[in-house]
């Protein structure tokens, strides 16, 4: 930021609205009727009418009225200093039993969707708390990129915002660099004393029709940039002007009878366009310090990616819970070989458990102060190298049932009622239950929404490969172990090339 008029800039921070605290559904519904500009399949969309947009739209406003009463209110939210009550998403962990409150808050919003809504609200809340204890680092790089990440993680749990992030580099030509080609990456075009104007693509933004606010950094792949324009860090409203959503095919709204998991848990993902958009400057968080975006992503993602597991065993359990009933309402529930693969998943949610429960043990104060958990890094490999493998067991569980079951309207025809009754039951259960269950199965392992899933366990912490490779390095003291062996184990004689 050149030459920058501090006190516009004060004017522009003070002159935010009173904050308001957690949402209610009603008032989250109307938040999204703000002009945005979300594209599907051609066409300009409102996520609050359109039938595949409305489905997961009404399901997240369900959230915030749970949120805003008991039972779930108290584990999730908290009355702030003024008296409105914000989310524990959002809570600044100065403590281990702040670290904790929040950890328990989390595991409360993945109990209550299953672990199948991967990127809710309270993920990038936890980017937030990131950013904030970042600041000290950035203020290195200009003290006034820490007095906007203190405005803005004020505006954001206040008014209890609904964010996505778009990290990302458009999927263009891989082979060149920005400097052959300055369309492969967003950068800025243009500063004033103001703010700055942005221009270029950024993907992969999960919820982000749904969203309020866009917060834009740089994943590591793309941090380090060759051109110091391309590096930037920002806050931008999901209605800016000029800035456009384009989302993917939607799976919610294609069974108007029998509602399925996409109906509410379809958090979309969108390419974001940047068509010359304005960033005033108190919303700019970092410019030009390739450095300081490389080291930032690992410390901004501290706690989210702790979220992220949390959800992950959530989401072993519901598989796990899936597979039961499942070999029960065949009869397969006692075979020993279903039983072994049965017991395959509990095992990961065993491990699951253990490793969420030893993160918080390691966990300790950051450089700048607040308490994060340990590394993610092991879990985040395993999270990618099992996921395929829950889709496995389910299918063999089930075999055909995952594919042919009974539809509601198949058991309210009257030519068919009766022998869908008769050849389409099951263990104890009769062919309406059974098919319900096997419509959960379907939606785990045979739908675009289950392969989505499984996409996202994939790619969502980075590079499979890529982080296998830091882990091979990243063991405490396994230096000490290879010399050790050296020295104790090994015939030394036979390792004088070692």
């Amino acid at each position: 930021m050149n030459s920058v008029d501090e006190v516009s800039v004060e004017a522009a921070r003070l002159g935010a609205s009173e904050p308001k605290g957690v949402w209610t559904g009603e008032r989250y519904l109307e938040s999204l009727m703000d002009g945005r500009r979300v594209w599907h399949e051609g066409e300009r969309v409102s996520v609050v009418r359109d039938p595949q947009f409305v489905g997961p739209a009404r399901y997240l406003a369900s959230l915030q009225d749970r949120q805003s009463q008991p039972p779930l209110r108290d584990s999730v939210t908290d009355a702030s200093e003024s008296g409105i009550r914000t989310s524990l998403s959002y809570l600044l962990p100065h403590t281990r039993e702040d670290l904790d409150r929040k950890a328990l808050a989390s595991h409360a919003w993945m109990e209550t969707t299953f672990g199948l809504m991967p990127r809710l609200p309270d993920f990038m809340s936890n980017v937030v708390v990131g950013l904030w204890d970042f600041r000290s680092r950035l203020a290195k790089v200009d003290r006034r990129f820490a007095e906007n990440v203190e405005w803005f993680y004020e505006h954001a749990r206040g008014n209890d915002l609904v964010l996505t992030h778009a990290i990302g580099d458009p999927q263009m030509d891989r082979s060149v660099s920005v400097k052959d080609n300055p369309d492969m990456a967003l950068r800025v075009v243009d500063r004033s004393s103001d703010g700055m104007v942005v221009r270029g693509a950024k993907q992969l933004a999960t919820l982000a029709p749904y969203s309020h606010e866009l917060l834009v950094y740089l994943s590591p792949t793309y941090a380090r940039r060759d051109l110091p324009e391309h590096v930037c860090w920002f806050s931008v409203p999901t209605n800016a002007e000029g800035l456009s959503l384009l989302c993917r095919p939607s799976m919610a709204g294609r069974h108007p009878v029998v509602g399925d998991l996409a109906d509410r848990f379809d958090e979309q993902d969108a390419m974001v366009f940047f068509d010359d958009v304005f960033i005033p400057s108190h919303r700019v968080f970092l410019l030009d310090d390739a450095e300081a975006a490389f080291e930032g992503f690992w410390h901004l993602n501290k706690w989210a990616l702790y979220v992220g597991q949390i959800r992950f065993h959530h989401r072993l359990r519901t598989t796990l819970a899936v597979a039961r009933l499942a070999a029960r309402a065949i009869g397969v529930d006692s075979f020993r070989e279903i039983r072994s693969e049965i017991g395959e998943i509990a095992q990961y949610v065993e491990i699951s458990r253990m490793c969420l429960d030893s993160m918080l043990r390691d966990a300790s104060p950051t450089d700048y102060g607040l308490w994060a958990p340990g590394p993610t890094l092991a879990m985040d490999t395993f999270a990618a190298q099992v996921s395929g493998r829950l889709t496995e067991i389910l299918i063999k569980i089930s075999g055909s049932g995952a594919v042919m079951q009974s539809s509601a309207s198949d058991l309210e025809a009257p030519l068919l009622r009766d022998l869908v009754a008769r050849y389409m039951s099951g263990c104890g259960v009769d062919a309406e239950g059974k098919a319900a269950v096997f419509r959960l199965v379907r939606g785990l392992v045979g739908t675009e929404f289950g392969a989505r899933q499984h996409i996202y366990e994939l790619w969502n912490r980075g590079d499979p490969v890529r982080n296998r490779m830091s882990l091979a390095d990243a063991i405490e003291g396994i230096g000490d172990v290879e010399r050790a062996v050296l020295d104790e184990l090994a015939d030394t004689s036979m390792l004088s090339d070692v």
